[in-house]
């Protein structure tokens, strides 16, 4: 059994009940049930949720129980229940198979000097991703260009603001699948999300961090924005968390600033149906926190 599929008066709120649970909790129908996972208008809805997690169910699993736990955790201690989790499924069938299915390609390399353009104006330090043809992937020189960035920030208290935003079509398409499970080993990978991290940063100079995205927010590209303390979205802009069909969870902190945001049966909603949610949704979930045209 892949998913547990019950009405929402069935599902109830003993979050104890729910946490004996070693499978997903789909509960349909009106009112609220705190004792889910994940909460949907009808039986179809549910079902078609239970698939997809039949389809990838350590995934799906390992999902369920890191967002509950993490629900009562410090976010450092979530970040790190996070990554551990990540790294286990990494090590597992499901993400080993979604990689024997992917060509084997190198990043195309980019003209662009810098992965991540700094520029400051009084004040503010405006942090611009630059690898427009890459759609802002996060690779590893991506990453070092966001820890440059919020480094900068730590280090200087007369930044009042750290505005972050993207070149391009879109913020950034998240993690860069071609360099994903690069790492030596997965131990050597929890090493590196644990020790540079711009989950860890961002949260813990969120005051001081707002975000301006546009186009497509995918994986790390809503993950990270949602630490700051705010962000503001193009009103085209749409949001998504593709890590199950990889046989992973989000692993740059969305199973943490996500849920702090929009609740954890919004979280496992995404994740484990793999939509996207436009702006206006978004706006009213409280993932972002104004639209913009500019």
């Amino acid at each position: 059994m892949a998913s547990i599929v019950i009405p929402t008066e069935q599902a109830g709120d003993d979050l104890h009940w729910l946490r004996q649970q070693s499978v997903p909790v789909i509960a349909f129908g009106e009112g609220s049930a705190a004792a889910a996972d994940v909460l949907v208008p009808d039986r179809k809805s549910a079902e078609a949720i239970a698939e997809r997690a039949a389809k990838w169910p350590q995934a799906a699993q390992v999902l369920v129980q890191v967002l509950r736990a993490s629900e009562t955790l410090a976010v450092e201690s979530a970040l790190d229940v996070e990554s551990l989790a990540y790294a286990t499924l990494q090590g597992g069938g499901e993400f080993a198979a979604w990689r024997q299915s992917q060509p084997a390609e190198e990043i195309p390399q980019d003209e662009n000097d810098e992965p991540v353009l700094l520029n400051r104006e009084g004040n503010t330090l405006q942090a611009q991703l630059n690898r427009p043809a890459l759609r802002n992937s996060m690779t590893v020189a991506m990453r070092e260009g966001w820890m440059t960035a919020l480094s900068v920030l730590e280090a200087d208290d007369s930044i009042t603001e750290l505005q972050f935003s993207g070149r391009g079509s879109c913020f950034s398409v998240g993690g860069e699948l071609r360099e994903f499970g690069s790492a030596p080993d997965v131990a050597t990978a929890h090493w590196v999300r644990s020790v540079h991290s711009p989950a860890r940063k961002v949260h813990a100079l969120r005051e001081r961090i707002c975000f301006y995205v546009h186009g497509a927010c995918l994986g790390s590209g809503v993950e990270l924005p949602a630490f700051a303390s705010r962000v503001v979205a193009h009103p085209k802009s749409f949001f998504q968390l593709p890590e199950l069909q990889l046989g992973l969870v989000p692993g740059a902190g969305g199973t943490v600033s996500i849920p702090r945001r929009i609740g954890r049966q919004r979280t496992a909603w995404m994740v484990l149906s793999g939509r996207r949610i436009n702006a206006r949704t978004a706006l009213e979930w409280g993932l972002v926190d104004a639209l913009s045209e500019t």
